[in-house]
């Protein structure tokens, strides 16, 4: 069963979760059955997974109220020992916890999250999340005072390719592991990823963006980055 929040409380649960995880990552929501999942997780029971966590959408929660706690306590602790003006640093410190998961082997976590930016489905998913909002916001804030030179809906708009861009580099490396292909050293992916990320967000404003970011005033504003913690 699980408690209240959706948390697995017994090994069967995080069995189903686990298992649900990585079929979510590997055929999108749309695409697995909870019965699939049962079937997938070696459960005798096909009703197992509606016993555990009910509905699909409670799975998606649970898959959730599973991983964010270590990914924003690992952040918290990142950012608590940051200078207020290392714009690389807080980059960093809102990625890492995310890289890090997807290097465990078998992990599908950041496949599930991609998975999830591509579905019509991922704005209701996320907007259950109050931790994800919060946590973007957050980093948003951040980067806002640390660029207070660019104009506030362009940092908007990088936030946006950030998240993307930085899980999809995270799911194409979780997807190496888990087959054993070659990758460059953990640090190194680290490194390079979040140098050309910090490069992105601090790069200067073109006249010709200046100039577009001028004409599209007011729909630039309104958009705000996909929750992908």
């Amino acid at each position: 069963m699980t408690h209240a929040h959706g948390v697995p409380t017994s090994a069967t649960a995080l069995q189903l979760l686990i298992t649900a995880e990585r079929l979510f990552a590997e055929n999108g929501l749309a695409g697995v059955s909870l019965r699939q999942i049962a079937a997938a997780a070696g459960s005798a029971n096909t009703s197992a997974v509606h016993y555990h966590f009910g509905t699909k959408d409670r799975l998606v929660e649970a898959i959730f109220a599973y991983r964010l706690p270590q990914l924003l306590e690992r952040r918290a602790l990142l950012k608590a020992r940051l200078a207020p003006d290392d714009l690389r640093g807080h980059l960093e410190a809102h990625l890492l916890p995310t890289l890090e998961l997807a290097e465990s082997p078998g992990n599908a976590y950041a496949s599930f999250i991609e998975q999830l930016q591509r579905s019509p489905e991922s704005r209701r998913v996320f907007a259950t999340q109050p931790d994800i909002h919060r946590a973007v916001k957050a980093f948003l804030g951040d980067i806002r005072q640390l660029l207070p030179t660019i104009p506030a809906a362009l940092v908007v708009q990088r936030a946006v390719q950030i998240q993307s861009l930085s899980i999809n580099a995270a799911a194409e490396r979780e997807r190496a592991i888990n087959n054993h292909d070659d990758v460059i050293p953990f640090g190194l992916f680290v490194a390079t990823l979040t140098d050309g990320l910090t490069g992105y967000l601090a790069a200067p404003v073109s006249p010709e963006t200046a100039r577009l970011l001028t004409r599209s005033s007011g729909h630039a504003d309104s958009a705000l980055p996909t929750p992908t913690s």
